[in-house]
């Protein structure tokens, strides 16, 4: 009877998980040049999905299964692989959700991946080690000691997806919060 009440908690946390969302902004968003995230723009399709293509290095948005626009993106130093254990320096694999977005000093605007899924937090509690978190979608620093070309074509996050900041500021404003990201090999 106790392992079926843990499974009902289990399903029901899983499902309340994907199901909440929340946007956190620490500056008001039209102080930073950048438009609030849209349920349905005018003339543009709605995002159903991000597809991350990690052997591409390519972000892509999916609306009615069909890709509308591609972006170059850098991974974490680790490319190679799914993401097994906190400082792996590898960006995840596998469906997570869109859950909340911040802006960021260090990175300008960012969208956080729900990274540990159920599986990955399985995985982990099985060899013993932490999973990780705080997978982000996110800009590049301004910094005039290392400009931001400098970062386009290196892997240098700790697992994160980074873009350039016009790039993210796009899908900033094109992606609502709540939506699927699938993150393939």
């Amino acid at each position: 009877m106790r392992g079926l009440i843990a499974l009902f908690c289990l399903c029901f946390a899983m499902s309340a998980q994907a199901a909440f969302t929340v946007t956190v902004e620490r500056k008001p968003v039209d102080q930073i040049g950048v438009a609030a995230p849209p349920n349905k723009r005018l003339g543009v399709d709605p995002i159903d999905k991000v597809l991350v293509l990690k052997s591409q290095r390519q972000l892509q948005l999916i609306s009615g299964g069909e890709p509308l626009k591609s972006y170059r993106i850098s991974l974490g130093k680790q490319p190679n692989g799914p993401k097994e254990r906190e400082g792996d320096k590898r960006t995840p694999e596998g469906f997570y959700w869109l859950d909340w977005r911040k802006v960021s000093d260090r990175f300008n605007l960012g969208m956080h991946v729900s990274y540990p899924n159920i599986s990955d937090s399985a995985r982990a509690r099985r060899e013993g080690v932490a999973p990780g978190s705080m997978i982000m979608i996110h800009g590049t620093p301004i910094n005039e000691e290392y400009p931001e070309w400098y970062f386009a074509t290196l892997d240098w996050t700790d697992g994160c997806i980074a873009m350039k900041n016009d790039d993210m500021r796009e899908v900033w404003s094109l992606v609502k919060d709540g939506t699927m990201i699938e993150i393939r090999p």
